[in-house]
């Protein structure tokens, strides 16, 4: 075993296990599932926590073994959220959060509170995982994201989605203007779901067809409005993924990147594109050691491991907590 990996997995699991007690003692209703169930029991999904996310992180360290471990856990985090949904639906009110049910498409974390004039829980949530991790919701905390990477899933085409920033700025602009005319007008929340189910289903569509064809993620990078966000919002973290000098432009790195942000052109000027989610699949593909993670000063093997530590907490105490 790696000593460097297991110390950095030791971190991640501290972490996990800091934060994961607070969300147990504190809260006055239990938000760990186990705990609805026996009183208690929140501290056994605490420990299988701890473990998970002291595997992930191991696994994530090694390049080789990133871009599967990653769409690994990203779709058992879906799985896990839907399933919930779907048994507090159909089964029992337990497996849901308290409060109000919300339509479990992204767009509604944008609309939503356009729409009703309340609800702050998720956009704050959305945008302390931007400043902790950047663009990590896109590519690993997400709930819908998982099923358009697993679409995409093979040898992606090096050439460009062309419709690509016509596409998500109409969505974006539409998805916003949609949520206000509905509230000028005084719309039924019934009116209002139904919209936001049109517009979850035309994602789904997109990634039925257009990710599977282009082994890209379409969904995701050129038609969700929350990645649209993302791309721009990102900055305001201080991690970035950039090409060194070590690149010798051999565009392995193309085949890799599902978000469509590697293009030839840019590559040769040493630019990556804004759609970039940081996943690091693509110096997974790279031999030259030519992509780097950066983070302030830090050497970039230390801003990757950084990266991959706040990610891997982040992913396993949603998971955790993965119900609405």
């Amino acid at each position: 075993m790696n000593k460097q990996f297991l110390y950095i997995s030791a971190i991640t699991a501290i972490l996990i296990a800091i934060l994961l007690t607070i969300v147990q003692i504190v809260p006055n209703k239990p938000l760990l599932l186990l705990d609805r169930f026996v009183p208690s029991a929140g501290w056994i999904q605490v420990g299988i926590a701890v473990i998970y996310g002291a595997l992930l992180s191991y696994k994530m360290q090694d390049r080789k073994e990133r871009p599967k471990w990653r769409l690994r856990a990203w779709l058992l985090f879906s799985i896990v959220f839907f399933g919930q949904l779907f048994l507090g639906i159909t089964v029992d009110s337990v497996f849901l959060m308290t409060g109000k049910l919300h339509l479990p498409v992204p767009a509604i974390i944008l609309a939503g509170p356009l729409f009703r004039l309340e609800g702050l829980f998720m956009p704050i949530l959305f945008m302390s995982t931007l400043l902790l991790s950047g663009p990590a919701w896109c590519s690993q905390l997400c709930y819908f994201g998982a099923f358009d990477a697993w679409n995409a899933k093979g040898k992606t085409e090096k050439n460009v989605f062309h419709y690509h920033k016509q596409l998500r700025y109409s969505v974006f602009f539409m998805v916003i203007a949609g949520a206000i005319a509905l509230r000028l007008f005084g719309a039924t929340g019934w009116l209002a779901t139904i919209a936001g189910l049109i517009v979850g289903i035309i994602g789904l569509g997109i990634m039925l067809t257009l990710s599977r064809k282009k082994k890209k993620m379409i969904h995701c990078s050129s038609y969700c409005p929350i990645g649209t966000l993302v791309s721009f919002m990102k900055k305001l973290s201080p991690f970035r993924v950039r090409l060194n000098m070590n690149c010798t432009h051999c565009m392995a790195c193309l085949k890799a990147c599902k978000y469509d942000a590697l293009h030839k052109e840019n590559i040769e000027k040493g630019k990556i594109g804004y759609t970039c989610t940081y996943c690091g699949d693509c110096l997974s593909a790279c031999k030259h050691g030519g992509l780097e993670y950066r983070f302030l000063r830090l050497r970039p093997a230390t801003a990757e491991r950084l990266w991959i530590v706040i990610t891997v907490v982040l992913h396993t105490c949603f998971l955790m907590i993965a119900r609405i």
